[in-house]
């Protein structure tokens, strides 16, 4: 038994069923063959540190109105309160809520002249993962691939840089395992660009999970496929005798990659319409119909009944 081999070599206290793990609750249903990790005490904590138990109750974590530069000069104070926000939602983010990390991704450009509006949407994200506190990621009895990987852009959306977001995400066994919602770090002059940045990214990514799950000797039997909802980025890594024109020579160099890997077998790019892309939330603010579509697709479950029966 695995037990056995394990504990031969090591010295090992058996202590039960794993609860909690860094914080994280975990929840298993052995029925439903379906285990639940949830952030609920770690996000009660920042909710009443900021004194934000009492607030309303948002169903998404952005506004509805753009955020925008500052056009005066935040004291010392608003910049240390603005960072202690921003930080504390940007663990939960990066650790078990993929649904923040646009929204956490776009306050972070703020941190060092943050103005009223930015406070307000920050404590507007707390006060959504408190309202949300206890949904978390879900793995298991799940349809679809053991494996999906997806990267998407968004095109020059930032007013003021027009550089473009980008974002990827890993879903394996039905829950993400990785994730990544960022702004891309140089402008591009072309939608196609921008997601040949992005799809760069993911490969990159991908590759190392690959390398990973070598290394635990996991086989999952499938092609290594990375979703993408742009045809025309698509056509310039698996076309025979396309290449982009660009004046971007980087662009260009990192198209030329994405075709050697392509030809290798390393990875494999797939069409996939926006609609039903993953990663289309990490790219950009969206109504709470695609919001909620958006949380759906990346398995965010409600466990309060869970977390109330134990």
């Amino acid at each position: 038994m695995l037990w056995e081999k394990v504990t031969s070599k090591y010295e090992i206290q058996e202590q039960g069923s794993v609860e909690w793990f860094l914080g994280i609750r975990v929840i298993r249903d052995r029925d439903k063959h379906t285990i639940t990790l949830v952030h609920d005490t770690y996000i009660d904590k920042i909710t009443k540190k900021f004194e934000l138990e009492d607030g309303t109750h948002p169903t998404t974590p952005l506004p509805s109105e753009d955020l925008i530069k500052n056009s005066g000069e935040a004291t010392k104070q608003q910049i240390k309160s603005y960072q202690e926000r921003v930080g504390s939602v940007l663990y939960t983010a990066i650790m078990l809520r993929p649904d923040v990390a646009f929204a956490v991704s776009k306050l972070s450009h703020y941190l060092t002249n943050p103005s009223d509006q930015h406070l307000k949407a920050v404590d507007r994200v707390i006060v959504y993962l408190y309202r949300t506190r206890r949904e978390g990621i879900q793995y298991g009895n799940y349809n679809g691939p053991d494996l999906t990987i997806c990267g998407d852009a968004s095109f020059a959306d930032d007013q003021e840089t027009r550089r473009s977001s980008h974002g990827y995400i890993a879903i394996l066994f039905g829950g993400p395992i990785l994730w990544k919602a960022a702004r891309q770090s140089t402008v591009t002059t072309s939608t196609t660009e921008a997601e040949l940045l992005a799809l760069e990214e993911v490969t990159k990514e991908t590759l190392a999970i690959k390398r990973f799950f070598s290394e635990l000797t996991l086989d999952l039997g499938e092609a290594w496929n990375i979703w993408c909802d742009n045809q025309q980025t698509i056509r310039l890594v698996v076309g025979a005798n396309e290449r982009i024109n660009t004046r971007l020579r980087h662009v260009d160099i990192q198209n030329m990659w994405l075709r050697q890997e392509y030809a290798k077998g390393s990875i494999q790019i797939r069409y996939l319409e926006t609609s039903g892309m993953p990663a289309d939330g990490l790219t950009k603010k969206l109504t709470q119909q695609q919001f909620d579509h958006f949380k759906k697709l990346i398995n965010i479950h409600d466990a309060s009944q869970k977390i109330t029966e134990g």
